[in-house]
């Protein structure tokens, strides 16, 4: 991560309250995730330049606030600003009612369908990819 910071690459985006830092997603080319981009399952799907949200932190007093939906709504504000035309996810849809936290880093699907994604990619049942689309 320093070595991110360092090079000035995008690293992700910081949800601040009250001064305070409580909440961060990934968030740059889906380039960069080397990982992600070798993924059988989230292959890329056209060949758009996209950027990815590939997984999240939040503080655990602030969880289950509406944070997550309110980092997302603050992503699609900055890729806006900056001319990032396609944002995209790999959520999760939980299969049980009560999903532990340790499982929720990816996001979960309702957050993303709250902030106005669209699923794109049903590969996965669980883990659609979805999108969002800024100039629309």
């Amino acid at each position: 991560m320093k070595e991110l910071v360092r090079e000035n690459k995008p690293a992700g985006i910081l949800g601040i309250y009250d001064g305070q830092a409580i909440a961060w997603c990934a968030f740059a080319p889906r380039e960069d995730f080397i990982k992600l981009e070798k993924s059988r399952v989230h292959k890329r799907i056209d060949d758009e330049m996209v950027w990815s949200i590939p997984c999240f932190f939040i503080d655990k007093n602030f969880r289950r606030n509406g944070v997550s939906v309110a980092l997302l709504k603050g992503v699609i504000n900055y890729a806006k600003g900056v001319g990032i035309r396609i944002i995209e996810a790999y959520p999760t849809i939980p299969t049980q009612e009560k999903l532990p936290d340790s499982f929720a880093w990816i996001g979960l699907y309702k957050s993303f369908e709250r902030a106005g994604f669209e699923i794109v990619d049903r590969t996965s049942r669980n883990r659609p990819m979805v999108r969002f689309y800024t100039n629309k």
